[in-house]
């Protein structure tokens, strides 16, 4: 969006039309309400930005239908000439005419019409120029099929448009709807804006309105309509001195009325269309275009040098930021509008009526004027905002990328931003200081990217601004280049005979959000959902799919190319080959993997849910196959992403031990029944925790203990994550060279009978810092606490060992029953209770029988080293102990 300058923000409101409460729809569906609708359509005319239009911010749907709309805002508009009660001169009429065209060409284009033109909607910004404000009433009510009340200002309406009448869905005196308006009729209000400001006056000001709109009526059927016009209200000696302004032109002729984009062309304007540059659409981030193809300085280099204390750096913010920190700040719309007698509250006893029938139709009580549209624009103060951030220095609105020093940038406030770091997410997200300075950083990065794309790594691992979180997401997932071209090219139209399931499964997807439940979300969800099938034909849409959509259609609404992109590359990194049409060894691996992540972290809770049948099969397909987004809210998605988005594709495993763990108590004293009626309604989670608890499973994780073998195979090309800091957990297992020593592949029946998993060679080298220099150091940092247990005999082990192992052979450990025996051996193992645990041996089967068993007894964090210590003897690692003298 533009930046605010010289804007201000405004807000009106208006209410949607009710519809009955016991109607349903063909689906059998309650009706989708009206403000719902409108919601839905308004969100892209936040997408239309021209030096013409007030830019759209947001809107905001309240109790009874009721809608308030955020808009750029101005307090001058062609009102102001009018009760000047003189005429304006012919140059202004002609700037005038010229500006208020481009604007409405521009919506054309898009396919818009304004249809609510009035002089005190073109309003005038400081320097002059023509800003169309309510330009998208129309559109977002449905032509006004949504609303109680007509669209546009009698004075100003078309005959064409009088003499259609008011239409309402509802009305049975209509057969059908009668056809939209189109881009003259706002050419007719045009020519009458302009009559005003050559006579200096309203038009029809004193006039009935019933007798208003029959004198409009008539002026259609007439041919020089500037002439009756001018002998009715007596001006006629002043249009004739101005003959030569727009007035004279033919913007309110029926027959032979001109488009806006054709009066452009018109030889009147041949000497003012010199003085505008064309407008360029600004290049969008994911694009092939060249970004900073017309970057140009001031003229007035002087313009740049300016003191900080006549610097104004929040106007030089984008106007949905400003807004963003408003509300942040304390900013409330209905307050604002109740302060200023916009919005009055009514006693119920009011609004009773006064005589009921049996039948329920009620007598006696008055139209709610309420109910009516009052376009009456408030101004929102950003004097609690500017306040809030009076101790905010500027170079925090201008930070230095290549800073390395600091992750956030220097303010006078530096103490108070490092000490926020620190507090929940949730209350760093409603800090007004602390958002600024974020949303300011990741907006300059997310500007640079790919360029940056390390730093905006770096940052996002601190947390990500909800404001820019859509791009931030599509910055992680690594997506470049010209993502509208190549989603364009997909056939979303063709009928496939997937269109039934999606048809069923969207009116189901998160309807509890307002977006997403409104008919332009499922018109957006059916084509991207679509877009994803057709372009893999190699894979089939299962339910789910539209869960998984949903998080990214939300933050990317009115850019579906990019949600397309963004889930194209999300399911190959974490669902690779989930949606296969046959994907039952996918699933099944998954979940043994899964259930020996949970014996890995908390073996009496895996010993609990084992013994009454309690398997992952029955609750987590759910959560993999759509990653949390069928069981969790929008909101704590977005917060559970965020990091999820940071680690590899083993990391939805810990999130699903976090889950588990946050319900340990209740599953650990209930049975199989009571543990399904649990899943059948999870409880509260509380994600922050769940977050915090996944990230340091993880970090607990040997990376080979999660491999799977239908896992993605290894990329052409590594990208070392995105330029992150090589880190022991920085990228895939998978994506790793393939040696002697990696993890071999496992039958899925070996390897649903092992309950502790599996680590390579090298992963244990790696942990344990193994050289042939020497014994092995535990001192690096971001590596877990790691003991190699050699459960072969101990003449085996005397013969060859890891450097740092411990002997603890299997018989003088384990009874035959499996029960630990009290002995020195014994309690070597409770000394590295804790620890990461290796077991090591010469058989697979032992190695598998030993691990069992320490989870039976409640050994935390056990593994088993693939391959046995015939996998370590080529490497010469294998250490033989100093003869005892």
């Amino acid at each position: 969006m533009s930046p605010l300058r010289d804007a201000q923000l405004g807000a009106f409101t208006f209410f949607a039309s009710a519809l009955p409460h016991d109607v349903c729809g063909s689906n059998g569906l309650p009706l989708t309400p009206n403000s719902i609708k409108i919601l839905g359509r308004f969100q892209i005319l936040k997408t239309m930005s021209h030096p013409r239009l007030c830019q759209y911010v947001d809107i905001s749907r309240g109790k009874h239908e009721r809608l308030i709309v955020v808009a750029e805002h101005y307090e001058s508009n062609l009102s102001d000439f009018q009760k000047q009660g003189k005429a304006v001169s012919p140059e202004k009429v002609l700037q005038v005419a010229y500006e208020v065209l481009e604007g409405l060409e521009f919506m054309n284009k898009h396919g818009l019409v304004h249809r609510a033109l009035g002089a005190h909607n073109v309003l005038m910004d400081c320097k002059g120029n023509v800003k169309l404000a309510k330009f998208g009433l129309y559109h977002m009510t449905d032509h006004g099929a949504d609303v109680d009340f007509p669209i546009g200002y009698p004075a100003y309406l078309a005959p064409e448009v009088i003499a259609q009448g008011c239409f309402h869905p509802s009305d049975s005196s209509h057969d059908e709807a009668p056809l939209p308006s189109g881009p003259k009729t706002d050419v007719w209000s045009l020519g009458v804006l302009l009559f005003e400001l050559c006579a200096g006056r309203r038009l029809l000001q004193n006039i009935d309105i019933s007798d208003r709109l029959k004198f409009i009526l008539n002026l259609g059927c007439m041919d020089d309509i500037v002439t009756v016009l001018a002998e009715e209200h007596g001006c006629l000696d002043t249009i004739k001195v101005e003959s030569k302004s727009p007035a004279s032109l033919k913007c309110n002729s029926f027959s032979s009325r001109l488009t806006p984009a054709e009066l452009l062309r018109d030889p009147i304007f041949s000497g003012i269309s010199c003085l505008y540059t064309s407008f360029l659409k600004p290049v969008s981030l994911f694009s092939s275009s060249l970004r900073c193809a017309h970057l140009e300085l001031p003229e007035d280099i002087s313009d740049l040098c300016k003191d900080d204390d006549e610097e104004d750096y929040l106007s030089e913010r984008a106007i949905d930021e400003v807004y963003h920190l408003w509300c942040l700040a304390g900013g409330d719309l209905e307050k604002e509008l109740i302060n200023k007698g916009i919005i009055q509250s009514k006693p119920p006893i009011c609004t009773l009526p006064n005589f009921v029938l049996e039948d329920g139709e009620s007598f006696g009580q008055g139209r709610d004027r309420s109910f009516l549209l009052d376009d009456t624009t408030v101004t929102l103060s950003l004097c609690q905002l500017r306040n809030r951030l009076k101790d905010v220095a500027g170079e925090a609105y201008y930070p230095l990328l290549e800073d390395e020093q600091s992750s956030l940038p220097q303010s006078n406030s530096s103490n108070e931003l490092s000490a926020t770091v620190t507090l929940p997410l949730i209350i760093r997200e409603r800090d007004t200081e602390y958002q600024l300075n974020r949303i300011v950083l990741f907006d300059r990065l997310l500007k640079a990217y790919p360029y940056k794309k390390n730093l905006v790594w770096k940052e996002a691992r601190v947390d990500i601004p909800p404001l820019v979180r859509g791009l931030a997401w599509a910055a992680l997932l690594g997506i470049e280049g010209d993502i509208q071209s190549r989603y364009e090219s997909i056939d979303k139209d063709t009928p496939i005979p997937t269109d039934r399931q999606i048809e069923v499964d969207i009116p189901r997807c998160h309807q509890y959000d307002e977006l997403l439940s409104s008919p332009q979300g499922h018109i957006k969800f059916r084509r991207v959902l679509k877009a994803w099938v057709v372009s893999h034909p190699d894979l089939v849409y299962w339910q789910g799919l539209d869960s998984l959509c949903a998080p990214f259609l939300y933050l990317n609404f009115n850019n579906e190319a990019l949600a397309y992109a963004c889930m194209s590359a999300f399911i190959p990194k974490y669902l690779y080959n989930f949606f296969l049409k046959d994907n039952s060894h996918v699933i099944q691996e998954y979940l043994t993997v899964f259930s020996q992540m949970i014996a890995f972290h908390d073996p009496e809770l895996s010993n609990h849910l084992n013994e009454i049948g309690f398997i992952p099969d029955l609750y987590a397909i759910p959560w993999f196959l759509t990653m949390f987004t069928h069981v969790f809210p929008l909101h704590k998605i977005f917060h559970l992403w965020d990091t999820l988005l940071l680690g590899n594709s083993s990391f939805p495993f810990c999130i699903g031990v976090a889950i588990l763990q946050q319900l340990r108590d209740r599953l650990l004293a209930n049975g199989f029944n009571e543990c399904i009626l649990l899943f059948s309604d999870l409880p509260e989670i509380d994600i922050e925790r769940c977050v915090r608890e996944s990230i340091s499973l993880f970090c607990w994780s040997p990376k080979s203990a999660t491999y799977r073998q239908h896992a993605q195979p290894p990329k052409a090309t590594t990208d070392n994550g995105f330029g992150k800091t090589p880190t022991y957990y920085s990228s895939e297992y998978q994506d790793m060279p393939k040696t002697d020593l990696s993890r071999e592949p496992l039958a899925l029946s070996d390897l649903k009978t092992e309950v502790s998993p599996r680590i390579s060679a090298e992963d244990l080298i790696d942990l344990c810092e193994l050289s042939s220099a020497g014994p092995a150091k535990r001192t690096r940092a971001g590596k877990p606490k790691i003991i190699a247990v050699d459960i072969r005999p101990v003449d085996d082990f005397s013969r060859g060992h890891i450097s740092g192992s411990v002997n603890v052979p299997f018989s003088s450990a384990f009874s035959p029953d499996g029960e630990l025996l009290q002995c020195p051996t014994s309690g070597i193992l409770h000394n590295y209770k804790g620890c990461v645990i290796v077991v090591i041996s010469h058989a697979m089967k032992t190695a598998t029988m030993f691990a069992a068993h320490l989870v039976k007894v409640a050994f935390p964090r056990v593994c088993i080293l693939d391959g046995g210590i015939n996998k370590l003897k080529p490497t010469g690692l294998l250490t033989v102990p100093s003869p005892q003298i």
